[in-house]
């Protein structure tokens, strides 16, 4: 079974170059190949992009491949302990280990009569709630989260361009013939990794 910080790790990457899009895979294949072009040409302007995200990477360059891997694996050990430690809580005694995370959660009186109401208690009808809610907005909330993802690339990497505000307008209008108008200028791997992120605020899988 992997570990909590192993399940954390970044999916897919993307490397560029400028505009340039160097490489996309697992982050380590990536991060290999942002480091050989920094080996061969140090003022080159390198951004990594987690693809699910559009979180931008940190990355230290300086040293051997083998040590930059080892430095950027640690680091992102690093980064999924502490979002587990943030998630976690102290189990109280007795408390089952199901997985529940404990955190504190306001309501106004009424909620909590009609929570405690419910079969299975507060935890019981709240988990059931938020379950029904995810299933009822699943389509609303990957468009949202898209909408995100590309923003923030787009901020980084096209900010500058030019249609860059119409872009963003067209973004999140879902308007997906007025997003590419508005990015056609725009060089070649930028815009084509622009409308990958966006594809599913756009109405497209």
């Amino acid at each position: 079974m992997s570990s909590p910080a192993t399940r954390r790790a970044r999916g897919q990457c993307t490397a560029f170059d400028g505009p340039r899009r160097l490489a996309q895979g697992p982050l380590a294949e990536v991060v290999a190949a942002a480091k050989f072009t920094f080996d061969r040409s140090p003022r080159a302007s390198l951004l990594i992009f987690e693809d699910a995200t559009g979180d931008l990477i940190d990355v230290d360059y300086s040293g051997t491949p083998d040590e930059v891997l080892a430095l950027m694996t640690a680091r992102e050990l690093r980064r999924a302990r502490i979002a587990d430690d943030a998630d976690a809580a102290p189990r109280g005694p007795g408390r089952p280990r199901l997985g529940v995370v404990a955190r504190e959660v306001t309501l106004l009186p009424r909620h909590w009569q009609w929570l405690n109401g419910q079969p299975g208690g507060a935890s019981v009808a709240l988990r059931k709630l938020v379950d029904e809610a995810r299933k009822l907005h699943a389509g609303r909330d990957r468009v949202r989260r898209a909408q995100e993802v590309s923003y923030r690339f787009m901020s980084a990497l096209a900010g500058d361009l030019p249609g860059f505000e119409d872009a963003i307008r067209a973004l999140f209008t879902g308007d997906p013939a007025r997003f590419d108008e508005h990015t056609r200028a725009w060089p070649r791997d930028v815009r084509t990794y622009a409308r990958q992120l966006a594809a599913p605020a756009l109405g497209e899988r």
